[in-house]
């Protein structure tokens, strides 16, 4: 169990307004002698950018399909202005960061989802532990895209990723920030949250599509060890505890 290792997973919305809260936060973990991993997706943005470009937009329970065309735009919008701008932020902020991505020394392996359904979607089985575990800088940022054995790149669910990420190297606590305050029931926020319980909401529809693919990776987490999984909109706050 690597306890000194957060994981954070920022989607791509509360990138682009990072709060003073957010970073004194980040320092706050940085004080107390953990590294972090900060995961970013880019959804918004990559959607944008779609249309833009008369691209169709669709998603399958929560997953985004992901044609040739769209692959091409997600990695331009992860790798090319997301990415850069996170880092850019957090020096300004007093991190020192490092930028990895799958392509570099076999970083995040992936293999297809279901290339019928969703085209170049994938999950990550693989990571190269000694690079993840050992970066020297405060904040290691990672886009989630994979590489497969031979070669394809492959758009990860950015939730997926950091749940995979977060139980293959064994961290004992993972953040799922979104821009809710946690798992909602009629407008309030559920403290915790068991399997049992995410299944009947999830068939009341009271968890939507959108928040499913997070629910299902997160007790995937918890479920291979990861002792601590929170889906919350601030690091302050547990939000929902994944029991």
């Amino acid at each position: 169990m690597h306890q000194d290792l957060v994981i954070i997973k920022l989607g791509g919305n509360a990138l682009l307004d990072l709060s003073a809260t957010f970073f004194q936060q980040l320092h706050a973990l940085k004080a107390a002698g953990h590294k972090i991993i900060l995961l970013h997706g880019g959804g918004a943005m990559i959607s944008d950018l779609s249309t833009q470009l008369n691209l169709p937009i669709k998603k399958v329970a929560g997953i985004r399909v992901t044609d040739e065309a769209t692959l091409k735009v997600t990695k331009m919008v992860l790798l090319g202005h997301m990415q850069p701008l996170l880092a850019q932020k957090l020096s300004q902020a007093g991190f020192s960061v490092t930028c990895q991505n799958a392509a570099m020394n076999h970083l995040l392996t992936g293999e297809f989802l279901d290339f019928e359904t969703y085209g170049y979607v994938g999950t990550i089985t693989q990571a190269n532990h000694e690079a993840l575990l050992n970066f020297d800088s405060d904040i290691l940022i990672l886009a989630p895209l994979a590489l497969t054995p031979d070669g394809h790149w492959l758009n990860v669910n950015a939730d997926q990723a950091a749940c995979n990420l977060a139980a293959m190297l064994q961290v004992k606590q993972l953040y799922l920030l979104t821009d809710v305050a946690g798992v909602l029931n009629q407008g309030q926020v559920l403290p915790s949250l068991n399997q049992k319980e995410a299944l009947a909401l999830c068939q009341k529809e009271v968890i939507t599509a959108g928040m499913q693919p997070k629910i299902k990776a997160a007790f995937q987490a918890k479920h291979a060890g990861v002792q601590h999984v929170f889906i919350t909109n601030t690091l302050q706050a547990s939000g929902t505890s994944i029991q």
